[in-house]
Order: C-alpha cells, then sequence, then structure tokens
C-alpha cells in the first residue's frame, strides 16, 4: 500500500481507500443512468440516410467507453472526475448534426473536436485559458453547476415538471405529489439528508441503495411500471423500473466501435456548416470541463488559492481524449461528469475513486441489465444533495462589489435556467468584460479573456450567423 498510496496522494489528501471505494460506488450510482439513456436518445436520432442505430449496442460501447476512460483519467491526472458521454452534446448530435449527413460523418467530427482540443491543452492554451479567469468567477461556476445539479435532480426525479402554460415549472403533476414514485424520491432524500446532518459515513450511498430497496418494495405492492408508453402513465418510474431484469443476455454488442469517417461529413454537408459544427462542439466541450472540474475540486477542497485543481494539465488532456475516443466508438463525445461530486462527498479525493467507478461502468458492459434496476428517483435524490453542498461555497464571493457579483449572479443563475454549463459560464465571461472596459479597467483583464468573450459572443449568435451564412 506504501507505493500505491504515494501515487495516488491518498493519505496526502486526507483520504482513506475506504472513502475511495465509496465514492467511486457512490459516483457510479448516481450516473449509471448513462449507459440507459444515452441509447435512447441516440436511438432517436435519424441520419441523412434514415440510419437507426441498435440500442444494445449503443448502451455497450456507452459503458465500455466511460470505463476505459473514468480509469485512464484516475491513473493519469489522479484525480475523482469520472467520465461518460455528454449529454446536450448526444443531443446536439444526434438532432441537429446526423440529419445533415450519415452517423459515421457525424461520428468523425466529434473525434475531429477532441483531437483539436487535446491539441490546445497541449499547447498549453486551454490551460492558460482557465486559469485566466478570475477565482471568484470559477465559485461562481461550481455554485452554478450545484444549483444546476440540484434542478437535474429534481426533474429526473420528476418532482419538478415542466408546463405547457404558466408558470414554466411545477410540482409534481398539477402542484401535487400524486405518484408513487414521487413519494420514493421525497422520502429517500428526506433519509438522506437525515443521514448527512448525522454525519453518517457513506450517507448518500446508503441513501441510494435504501431509496432503490424503498422503489422496489413500491414497484411490488403498487405495479407502477415505467412512465410513457404507448397507453401513457404520468404516474410511472421516470426512466428505469425497480425489478429484476427479465433478459439476462451478457453477451455485449460491440459492432459500433470504428464506426466513424473524419472526410465525408465535408462532402455531404459542405465546408462552411461543417466548420459551425465542429466550433460548436469544440466550444461546448472547452468550458464544460473546465467548470465541472473547478465544481468537483471546490467540493472536495482541492483547489489551490487560485482555485486551480491539482495535475490540471492531465485532466484536461485525458477529457481531450475521452471527447475523440466516444467519437470513435459511435456513441457521442465523452466528457467529464458533475456526478462525481457525489463520490467527492462521500470521501473521494484521488484517483482511486475512478478505477472504483470505471471498473463497475466495464462490469456493466456484460451487465447491462443490473445498471437498470437504480430508478432515476433514487440516484436522483443524491444530486440534490449534492448541489446544497456546493452551494454552500456562494458565500465567499464578495456579493458588494458589482464588478464580480453581476457576472458571477448571471453565471450561476443561467446554469439551471438553460440548463447548459457553458451558457453560464459565457454569459459571465462576457459581461465580466463589458463591465472592466466600462469600468475603464481593461488592463485587468487577462488577454485571453478578451478572445474567450469573443468566441462566447460568437457561440451566443450563431443562430443568426448561420442563417445570414447558410
Amino acid at each position: 500500500m506504501g507505493r500505491f498510496d504515494r501515487f495516488f496522494e491518498i493519505s496526502a489528501r486526507g483520504s482513506t481507500l475506504g472513502r475511495e471505494v465509496r465514492g467511486g460506488f457512490a459516483t457510479f450510482f448516481t450516473m449509471a443512468y448513462i449507459v440507459v439513456l444515452n441509447p435512447l436518445i441516440l436511438f432517436g436520432a435519424t441520419d441523412g440516410d434514415n440510419a437507426k442505430l441498435a440500442i444494445p449496442a449503443i448502451a455497450a460501447a456507452t459503458a465500455l467507453v466511460a470505463g476505459v476512460m473514468t480509469i485512464l483519467m484516475g491513473v493519469v491526472a489522479r484525480f475523482p472526475l469520472a467520465l461518460a458521454a455528454g449529454l446536450g452534446v448526444n443531443a446536439l448530435v444526434a438532432y441537429e448534426i446526423a440529419p445533415e449527413m450519415t452517423w459515421a460523418d457525424a461520428m468523425g467530427l466529434v473525434v475531429i473536436e477532441g483531437v483539436i482540443i487535446a491539441i490546445l491543452v497541449l499547447t498549453g492554451l486551454r490551460t492558460a485559458v482557465f486559469r485566466s479567469v478570475p477565482t471568484p468567477l470559477k465559485t461562481a461556476i461550481g455554485v452554478g453547476i450545484g444549483l444546476f445539479l440540484a434542478l437535474i435532480g429534481f426533474v429526473d426525479a420528476g418532482f419538478v415538471k415542466g408546463n405547457a402554460g404558466t408558470p414554466p415549472l411545477g410540482l409534481g403533476i398539477g402542484g401535487v405529489i400524486v405518484t408513487w414514485p414521487m413519494l420514493v424520491f421525497v422520502i429517500g432524500l428526506l433519509a438522506t439528508l437525515l443521514l448527512i446532518v448525522r454525519k453518517v459515513r457513506g450517507a448518500i450511498l446508503i441513501g441510494i441503495l435504501g431509496t432503490t430497496a424503498l422503489a422496489f418494495v413500491v414497484e411490488a405492492l403498487a405495479d407502477v411500471g415505467p412512465a410513457g408508453g404507448p397507453e401513457g402513465n404520468p404516474h410511472g418510474w421516470s426512466l428505469n423500473v425497480p425489478q429484476w431484469p427479465s433478459n439476462w443476455d451478457l453477451t455485449p454488442d460491440l459492432s459500433l466501435l470504428g464506426n466513424f469517417n473524419v472526410l465525408g461529413a465535408w462532402d455531404r454537408a459542405g465546408v462552411l456548416v461543417t466548420l459551425m459544427f465542429v466550433f460548436t462542439l469544440l466550444l461546448t466541450d472547452f468550458f464544460d470541463t473546465m467548470g465541472t472540474m473547478v465544481a468537483v475540486g471546490q467540493e472536495g477542497k482541492l483547489l489551490d488559492e487560485n482555485g486551480t485543481p491539482p495535475r490540471t494539465r492531465e485532466i484536461l488532456l485525458v477529457d481531450s481524449v475521452a471527447a475523440a475516443a466516444g467519437g470513435a466508438a459511435s456513441v457521442s463525445s465523452n466528457t467529464s461528469y458533475i456526478e462525481s461530486a457525489a463520490g467527492v462527498a462521500e470521501g473521494a479525493r484521488t484517483g482511486v475513486a475512478n478505477l472504483v467507478t470505471g471498473a463497475l461502468f466495464l462490469v456493466a458492459v456484460f451487465l447491462a441489465p443490473l445498471v437498470e434496476i437504480v430508478p432515476f428517483e433514487a440516484a436522483s435524490a443524491a444530486l440534490v444533495i449534492v448541489g446544497f453542498l456546493m452551494l454552500t461555497a456562494v458565500r465567499t464571493i464578495d456579493w458588494t462589489d458589482y464588478e464580480i457579483a453581476i457576472p458571477a449572479f448571471l453565471t450561476i443563475v443561467l446554469m439551471p435556467f438553460t440548463y447548459s454549463i457553458s451558457n453560464g459560464i459565457g454569459a459571465g465571461v462576457i459581461t465580466f468584460v463589458l463591465i472592466k472596459l466600462v469600468k475603464g479597467k481593461a488592463r485587468e483583464v487577462h488577454p485571453l479573456l478578451y478572445a474567450v468573450g469573443l468566441l462566447f459572443v460568437l457561440y451566443f449568435l450563431r443562430g443568426p450567423i448561420e442563417t445570414l451564412v447558410f
């Protein structure tokens, strides 16, 4: 254990092997849904040839890439940050990019984007951009992600739902908790919060497992069933029905591996359209990971005085490789997951937690049915609690200084309100630069931040730009 401890800095970061293992399990259970959700999103896509992907193949490849990249992050960066197919990016690829070309062409663009980001890391540009962001703004990014994470948890559990009219969001169905899954979520959330208050070790993991057990009992007695379906069932479980799967086929379908083409899109969709797609993918991946690693490091008290996590360059490099790997495996860009904060909240501080999470993903390649037994309503309670823990850092921002308070505010609120980490970061950077210019303090802004602000202006205006150019 001496060499193992020194390599991963377990003792140096105030952790233990037990905490790392618990943290690895907690992270896996809070993000294992991607093995189910990514296939559902990508399966709904139809490319330019009207081709459909096979769900079992997407699920197996999703778990495989997540497992390998998460372990790679643990060994190379030694940071408790798990990776998997990025939500938001997969929808962009499935519903905006793929229809303009073949699926292999779309995945080729993801590979290109990942390679470009890796080059930016190796040249030091991506790290330099990260360090050019003021520390209070980095804190605001972590706080905003905390709120975003809490909203994801509430929405995934069905506790908060969108309305067609006014208000746009509401509690449950018609403002009332009327379903068994919602009640399971509430009980799980309250029970886990009580464990947190009592400072019980493994509180979040215990909460997930305990809530899953309760969900099994409820499903056995009430026969709730899944939400949606051909007959419609607004009272059902959000995604996974808590019951033992009927299909125990352990043979993974890895036919999608290597299904990409880096040259096809340029002829099929045209150079200008392809460049715009690559730029959008690049900017989204570029800043999402920055915000995520700051938030996770902030939760684990792993940031230095400048708000920078240890081995930043290695973290960003592995994340870039993961983006390309996701494209090469035909399951969309892989990126760092904010759900890793659940593992950090359980005590994870090193890459050892990643070894556990990654190993569980590799097992999920063969045991995908077991991954599906944990319902959203059980894992989502953990996301809400982690959101609360991350929100506590808001106290370190000087809210009396409007020059930083306004950009911080927009960064925090736009992440959950627009369901995008990049949108929040972009709004914060643009307003920070503008305020400094108006106040005559242009020299206080790092030169790179001007370039970043301009790129975000182009990012937000990409709709009108596409209309004018195409």
